[in-house]
């Protein structure tokens, strides 16, 4: 139980981490580079995953598995499905419930957390 906690708390710390990536890097494609908001999006979720699995994988869950490759490539899926569900959070809360558009992130961050969290677990680290 307390090592869940500890990792849960660890995975959460990768992810403000992930987070600020992906905000970052959402708004300089945004608002500097003036990229399609959901285009901008998903390369600041593409790269806040890279950075992820890698901190996930040595940090979080000291994962020693040296089949590195195919454990990113699940991490990859369950992530790619979480951006499927952050995208659709976000269009949901900022086009039709008209929640400005950094909250509504952040609200679909948290959401895709906990499935990010829990099928990692499971899945792709085999707690």
């Amino acid at each position: 139980m307390f090592l869940n906690v500890l990792k849960l708390l660890k995975f959460g710390v990768v992810g403000g981490v992930g987070m600020c990536i992906d905000f970052g890097l959402t708004w300089i494609c945004k608002e500097k580079i003036k990229i399609n908001k959901y285009l901008a999006n998903a390369i600041g979720f593409s790269v806040a995953v890279i950075s992820n699995y890698i901190l996930n994988k040595i940090w979080t869950f000291n994962n020693s598995n040296p089949n590195w490759a195919k454990l990113f490539f699940i991490f990859l899926g369950i992530s790619l499905i979480g951006l499927v569900l952050n995208t659709s959070i976000i269009y949901l809360l900022h086009q039709k419930k008209h929640i400005n558009f950094y909250i509504a992130k952040f609200l679909a961050i948290l959401i895709v957390f906990i499935w990010n969290f829990f099928l990692n677990s499971y899945l792709t680290f085999k707690v």
